[in-house]
């Protein structure tokens, strides 16, 4: 569609409404990239139109939820700055935001459709179930097999009541109507289609009396006035049984426009990015690192392996969306007044680790000397460095912070700064060190204690002076005085690494290393 003529649509569609978003996840485990994505688009799309971004917890599930799961959600949206207007933390005009708070509200609904006939009650136990699944070459509970079931459709209404009186235990499905067709405009996707006989009955409420997620969801999104639902393509099946509740509930009118977003491939895009598939090819899927008491396993995450909020964010935002632009970098605010929902693909996007990689690293490069010292210095106090100097820590994060990827690399690249090198890289000295190299160091270590000060660019023009009067090539002296000033081939200019470390802390580097040389 023209981008113009779908925001002009756009506009006179939301004219009466006030946006109102959701993001509702079930607290059972980490939070997939995927589902920071969701968050993420639900989030630009409400800023970008002055709405609300409400988190809503769907913990209905109560076999699969999780202690600790619903804290580490709401510690991924704060580390990503994604922060709910409305949620179990903040609150809200429509609270309680947990649908196990809102348990009595699901049953009313229920039994209304029941009473309507757009719903059942179904007595099946789980071994009847089981058997017929045996047995039923693709069994489905629905128009093919309902009449045959342990329901309120199949049985005498005496029998059905005596069941309720003697309180045995039920659920209550949704009856699919036979031979029609339900659609709906999604607005990434435009026109889909159902065909009714191809969905099953899906359970609306469980036998302890919490809803589903297709209950759940209708009934909580009319009721706390939601305007638009974008959810992940993998939902789209359950689609056509939200629609039927839209209506048979007397809704339809309030039905929030919904949008499936595309999925997050594997690398090889075959197939939906999976828990596995990072454990197999060495990245993170999960926004933050996740620890299932459960089965004692740790799963990493963008947080802990050193990724800045912002790269995350940025690499999140460009899977499956552009701005129709070369544009690859933007901040936060340039992403909520560029995001539309034209520019959302259809396709699904495939994920490049490289590719995260290079956001890592070209946000560590715009990001200031200020907004990266206090993570700089958990850095390094992580591997035992204390950091006291505040000025000289500014000037070395401002020497090497385009030479990291991730926060990590900060201790390579910064940790000789504070202390000497425990090991030196042999192998690239000690098969060429000659006795005319220990003598040039030994000269140019006279010089620097004659020196007061030692400056870069001086030291430089002494160290090259004083190789050709030696009779060497600068190469083949330099390498050497960077390993041992840092122990290993990397760092910045080696003379504004010996200006930085001064001469007493050079002298006793050199000094120190040349043993380790000639040993």
């Amino acid at each position: 569609m023209n981008h113009k003529l779908f925001q002009l649509i756009f506009a006179l569609i939301m004219t009466d409404k006030k946006v109102r978003v959701r993001f509702a996840p079930s607290p059972t485990g980490g939070l997939h990239l995927g589902g920071v994505r969701t968050v993420l688009f639900n989030y630009l799309f409400a800023k970008k139109h002055n709405g609300d971004f409400v988190l809503r917890i769907e913990d209905t599930d109560q076999t699969r939820y999780v202690e600790g799961a619903e804290q580490y959600i709401l510690d991924c949206l704060a580390w990503c700055g994604l922060q709910p207007d409305e949620s179990p933390v903040a609150g809200g005009p429509y609270a309680p935001y947990r649908q196990s708070e809102r348990k009595a509200a699901y049953r009313q609904y229920a039994e209304q459709l029941v009473m309507q006939g757009h719903a059942y009650y179904a007595f099946d136990t789980a071994e009847e179930l089981d058997k017929n699944r045996k047995e039923i070459p693709n069994f489905q509970y629905g128009l093919a097999h309902r009449e045959a079931l342990r329901n309120s459709i199949a049985l005498p209404q005496h029998e059905v009541d005596a069941l309720l009186d003697a309180h045995t235990p039920h659920v209550i499905r949704i009856k699919m109507p036979a031979d029609e067709t339900v659609s709906f405009n999604d607005l990434i996707r435009g026109h889909v289609s159902f065909e009714t006989n191809q969905v099953d009955d899906k359970v609306l409420l469980k036998a302890d009396g919490m809803p589903t997620y297709h209950l759940a969801v209708v009934v909580d999104d009319f009721l706390m006035k939601i305007t638009h639902a974008f959810r992940g393509e993998e939902w789209l099946p359950s689609a056509p049984v939200h629609l039927l509740l839209w209506e048979y509930l007397g809704w339809k009118a309030d039905m929030p426009q919904w949008a499936h977003l595309p999925l997050i491939l594997k690398p090889d895009g075959h197939g939906k990015l999976s828990k596995r598939d990072g454990a197999r090819l060495g990245f993170p899927v999960y926004a933050m690192s996740w620890f299932d008491a459960k089965t004692d396993e740790l799963t990493p995450g963008f947080r802990e392996l050193g990724f800045l909020p912002e790269a995350f964010i940025n690499l999140l935002a460009t899977l499956g969306w552009n701005d129709g632009t070369d544009q690859e970098i933007f901040t936060i605010d340039e992403l909520i007044e560029k995001f539309s929902l034209d520019r959302v693909s259809k396709a699904g996007a495939k994920f490049d680790f490289e590719k995260a990689k290079w956001f890592s690293a070209e946000w560590i490069k715009r990001s200031s000397v200020d907004s990266l010292k206090l993570a700089v210095s958990t850095v390094l106090a992580d591997k035992g460095i204390v950091v006291t100097d505040d000025a000289k820590l500014e000037t070395v994060i401002n020497l090497i912070k385009d030479r990291c990827v991730v926060l990590p690399d900060f201790y390579q690249q910064a940790g000789y700064f504070f202390e000497q090198p425990k090991e030196y890289d042999l192998n690239a000295v000690k098969p060429k060190w000659t006795d005319a190299k220990t003598d040039f160091f030994g000269a140019f270590t006279g010089l620097l204690k004659a020196e007061n000060t030692i400056e870069a660019h001086d030291l430089e023009a002494k160290f090259k002076a004083l190789a050709e009067t030696k009779g060497l090539k600068v190469g083949d002296v330099m390498l050497p005085f960077r390993i041992m000033l840092v122990g290993g081939k990397f760092g910045p200019h080696v003379f504004d690494i010996a200006a930085l470390l001064g001469k007493d802390e050079t002298v006793s580097r050199i000094g120190k290393a040349v043993e380790a040389f000639t040993a």
